[in-house]
């Protein structure tokens, strides 16, 4: 019983945040045109196709066979559904008095259901950053009454102008503060050329292409010539066969080489030694001393160092100028001329200085 409330309380905002979430969902036509208002029955939505270029805005209006760049024009109270897509970039639809950001991106259909309930002027932006022009990609949003809507359709249609795939063209080519511009009738078929990837002459539609591999697939010939899709991973290369990951190598297939993995040798270890356990614990040792300042570097007239090349050589290093004992001899001033081992100096500054004065003593 203890637990019967709170489990109450998490279904109460559990449906209240499924019905809420669904009824955000810009996919969903709209089902009223304001609180208290449905939608009537008979009323059709005002189709509107959404192109992000660069750096402006193309509205394509099909019902009407109108097109505008950078000023979308839209009746109030009326439904509008809007088709959005980019040419290149990702971009965002944002029209802060409309509705809310809808994502514009290449090849990809998005849509946005929406209605404008009051006549007046406004601004739409892109709201992802996009280059150079980003800071001026933005259109004029223009509400109208019904009458009012008309007279600006009948404008557009007599200003003259038509938007045709060599414009198309013209308009993907990036620009920065585009005026407005109006086309007086639109060729069929643009939206989706954008939305496909073939505005340019001559190259396949993605459309095209995709459909071009179902018919293969099925042992069917494509009725158009359209170039084939790059292989994938699972192609053969054009020359040689194909390799065979180092997963599933044998360990004799694998081969050896040189371990890259030690210090070079102006910091310490060289690429090409190969060090045993107690070498790897002197060369720490050794490290640590000049790290410390008590041995010089090597390099820069300094006492270099290099590892052994042979079995049999006597040590680890073989010096090219004076040993470290004897640089540290002459650094410090140390009574031995050949200086305590690198082991035992290390040892010794890790005993805590009033303990070494105990053990001089």
């Amino acid at each position: 019983m203890i637990w019967s409330c709170p489990l109450l309380i998490i279904i109460a905002l559990s449906a209240v945040t499924w019905t809420s979430t669904h009824l955000l969902d810009p996919f969903r036509p709209l089902e009223r045109l304001a609180p208290g208002v449905p939608v009537p029955p008979d009323m059709k939505p005002l189709n509107v196709q959404v192109v992000a270029l660069d750096w402006k805005w193309l509205f394509i209006y099909p019902d009407l066979g109108i097109a505008t760049v950078n000023e979308l024009a839209l009746p109030v109270n009326v439904p509008v559904r809007f088709a959005i897509t980019s040419s290149d970039q990702f971009n965002t639809f944002y029209a802060p008095t409309l509705a809310g950001m809808i994502y514009a991106m290449p090849t990809m259909r998005s849509e946005l259901n929406a209605v404008l309930n009051k006549a007046g002027e406004s601004w739409g932006y892109s709201g992802n950053y996009t280059g150079r022009g980003y800071s001026g990609m933005r259109f004029k949003l223009r509400g109208f009454e019904a009458a009012d809507f008309d007279r600006w359709v009948a404008e557009v249609k007599s200003g003259g102008g038509s938007l045709a795939l060599p414009n198309l063209v013209e308009l993907v080519k990036p620009s920065e503060r585009v005026p407005v511009i109006r086309f007086a009738s639109v060729e069929e078929g643009l939206f989706d050329r954008a939305l496909n990837r073939c505005v340019e002459p001559g190259k396949p539609c993605m459309v095209d292409l995709m459909r071009r591999d179902m018919e293969a697939d099925r042992g069917h010939a494509h009725p158009h010539g359209v170039p084939t899709m790059p292989p994938g991973r699972s192609a053969e290369p054009l020359v040689g066969s194909k390799p065979k990951p180092a997963l599933d190598k044998a360990p004799e297939e694998k081969g050896s080489g040189p371990n890259v993995t030690l210090r070079a040798e102006g910091g310490g270890w060289p690429i090409t030694a190969v060090l045993t356990a107690g070498e790897r614990h002197e060369q720490f040792a050794l490290d640590a001393l000049m790290d410390s300042g008590a041995v010089p570097r090597p390099g820069r007239g300094r006492p270099r160092l290099r590892a052994r090349r042979a079995a049999g050589d006597g040590g680890l290093f073989q010096p090219t100028g004076p040993t470290p004992p004897q640089a540290a001899a002459e650094r410090t001033g140390h009574p031995d001329p050949q200086g305590p081992t690198a082991p035992a100096r290390l040892r010794q500054s890790r005993i805590p200085r009033a303990q070494q004065g105990r053990a001089a003593d």
